[in-house]
Parts: C-alpha cells; sequence; structure tokens
C-alpha cells in the first residue's frame, strides 16, 4: 500500500466586490481501500473545502477515479460521491489485478486531484465452497472432481441467488441454488439454468461460466465415456466388464438407506466406492420447492439439452446397481453438480 499524502491545493483567482482575493482551497486525501474481494473494494477518501470570497463554482463533481495504470484521472473510471468522508463500494472489478485509486474535485475552478493509494484484488477461488481447489481423480482420458459443487458465485464472481420459497422456485428461468430442506446444514442444489449460467432472462446477454476456471460441467456424453470406462476398468460389484453395473463403485460407503438387493449401493455399504468418486444421497428439489429422497438418491445434472424443457441428468439410488441416465425432470429442478476438467 503506497504511504498516504494530504494533498492541498491553494487556488486564488479574482477579487469579491470590496477587492478581497478569492482563496479556494480543497483538501483531498486518498485513504485505503477496505473490504477487498476477488471483484469489488470499497473506496474511502475526504474532501474539505476552504473558500474565500469565491463565488460558488459551477458544474462541480467530486468522488474517485480508478484505473490499473498509475496517476487515474476523470478519463478512467469515475465514481461520483457526495459529502466530506466519503466512500464507495466499486463492483466489477478483475480478481487479482492491482488497482490505483485518488480522491478527486472538477468544477469550473479546475481538477483537483488526492493522493494515489493502490490496492490488491483478491485471486479468485477455484475450488470449493471453503476456497480450496476441488479434489479431483483421473479417470481414464477425463479428470472428474470427486466432491460436489458448492460455490455461490459464477465465474467471474457474479452471484448466483439463494431461492428459499417455494413460488419464486417454480417460476424461475434464471439461476438458482438452495440448501436442501433449505437447512444450511445441508448440500446446495442447483437448477439447470445455474449450470447453464443462465442470469437474467435476456436472451441477447451471454450466459456466465458455473464451473472454475479450467473446469466444465460434463456433457452427456462426457458422463457416458465415465460409465464405460469403469464399467472396462472392472468397477462392476461383480467384477465383470460388462453391462452398467457400477453404482456401488461411484457411491459413498455412508449415508444410503439400506437394500437388500444384490448388487444395490445401500447393500453392505462398506463394499461402496471402489473407484472414489464419493456420492452421497443428497437427494433433490423438485418443480415445486419441496425436497425428497435425502438418503435414497443422488442426481447429478449434465451440460446436454433434450429440449427448451429437458436437461440429461445421471443418478443413482440406493436399490439400483446400475448408474441411471433420464431426462424426464424440469430444468427448474435442483441437483447436484460435478466438473471435468477442459
Amino acid at each position: 500500500m503506497r504511504k498516504l499524502l494530504l494533498v492541498l491545493f491553494i487556488l486564488a483567482c479574482s477579487t469579491d466586490s470590496e477587492g478581497n482575493p478569492c482563496v479556494y482551497e480543497p483538501t483531498l486525501t486518498t485513504e485505503a481501500a477496505t473490504d477487498i474481494t476477488e471483484t469489488s473494494a470499497t473506496l474511502n477518501g475526504v474532501i474539505s473545502i476552504v473558500s474565500e470570497n469565491c463565488d460558488v463554482p459551477n458544474n462541480t463533481e467530486q468522488g474517485f477515479v480508478y484505473s490499473t495504470e498509475i496517476q487515474p484521472t476523470l478519463e478512467d473510471t469515475q465514481v461520483n460521491v457526495n459529502g466530506t468522508n466519503i466512500s464507495t463500494t466499486v463492483q466489477g472489478l478483475t480478481p487479482n489485478t492491482t488497482y490505483y485509486v485518488r480522491a478527486f474535485l472538477t468544477n469550473t475552478l479546475g481538477e483537483f486531484y488526492g493522493n494515489e493509494v493502490s490496492f490488491s484484488t483478491e485471486e479468485e477461488p477455484t475450488g470449493s465452497c471453503d476456497g480450496a481447489p476441488y479434489p479431483s481423480i483421473v479417470y481414464g482420458t477425463q479428470e472428474w472432481t470427486v466432491e460436489n459443487a458448492c460455490h455461490t458465485t459464477y465465474r467471474d464472481g457474479t452471484t448466483i441467488p439463494q431461492v428459499t420459497d417455494n413460488t419464486e422456485w417454480q417460476n424461475l428461468t434464471t439461476g438458482a441454488w438452495s440448501y436442501f430442506n433449505n437447512d444450511p446444514t445441508k448440500p446446495k442444489l442447483y437448477n439447470w439454468y445455474a449450470v447453464m449460467g443462465i442470469h437474467d432472462t435476456d436472451p441477447n446477454t451471454p450466459n456466465k461460466e458455473f464451473a472454475p476456471e479450467g473446469w466444465h460441467v460434463p456433457t452427456d456424453a462426457e458422463w457416458t465415456t465415465l460409465e464405460n470406462h469403469l464399467i472396462a476398468s472392472g468397477y462392476n460389484y461383480d467384477g465383470t466388464t460388462t453391462e452398467n453395473k457400477i453404482a456401488k463403485a461411484m457411491a459413498s460407503n455412508t449415508g444410503w438407506n439400506s437394500s437388500t438387493d444384490v448388487g444395490a449401493i445401500g447393500n453392505d455399504q462398506s463394499l461402496n466406492n471402489s473407484s472414489d468418486f464419493n456420492v452421497f444421497p443428497e437427494g433433490y428439489r423438485n418443480l415445486y420447492g419441496s425436497f425428497y429422497y435425502e438418503g435414497d438418491n443422488a442426481f447429478f445434472w449434465s451440460s446436454t439439452e433434450l429440449n427448451t424443457s429437458y436437461a440429461w441428468f445421471r443418478y443413482l439410488y440406493s436399490n439400483y446397481s446400475y448408474l441411471s441416465r433420464f431426462h424426464h425432470f424440469l430444468k427448474h429442478y435442483g441437483f447436484s453438480v460435478r466438473f471435468v476438467r477442459d
């Protein structure tokens, strides 16, 4: 952080009706930026003016100018803030970038700038909800995350709304997430619109990226590639390398409702998770905002549409021995999400 300087301007111009000179003394102090995140920061400063024998200047603006280059001016980004002790939060900054800021005042008497202060935005998290990278494993030609998505912003830092109200959830055509049962101790579930980065209702607006840098939401075909690799690599519960019997190998060792069906996930869970894909039965949120099947099912979106209403997904069920592929749940549903390396 650069040393803070007090910048004082004394401007003498013209005289009043008695011949006393006009003295205009603006003092601008740029203070340290606070509350710095990956994409935002709060700018702070003080602007005080001593004016003697002067007419009130016209066209006055004041606030901050900032840039990624030193000595920002009014030619750079300008944020107007009124008052003496001024403060404002700027959004849309670039992660891991140094910015330079100065308080400014401009009017018919001139342009005035305070001292320059620099700050650097935080690095963008590239992984899970605690900021650590998502753990991942290579399966054949693919690298998959082995922990469910749990972040609440798109890649550029834009917030993905949390929606708890059932009616609001039902009417969504943009991205949202919720905790299972709206309980913060439970996992996060995302509608398909969030997965695809659909953040507003304008069809001409580019979609955001949901996955962290270097990753993407798997397509339906990429899920099939994973399935075929696990089958061919002997992850069927009976050791065979044909047919789809890989559910136990993908499911976690705990949390599933019990089953007596041969080869089912819920039958002797100690034998689960030989692939370390580690799927927990986190259930889903349906079109109407209700929550179902925690302990029984895990659902995962793909990025592949069937049509304007439906998209392909995969799911595991405690009574099944196979990974299921399906599409008959609307895009409003809240499912879990995994990522594949670009």
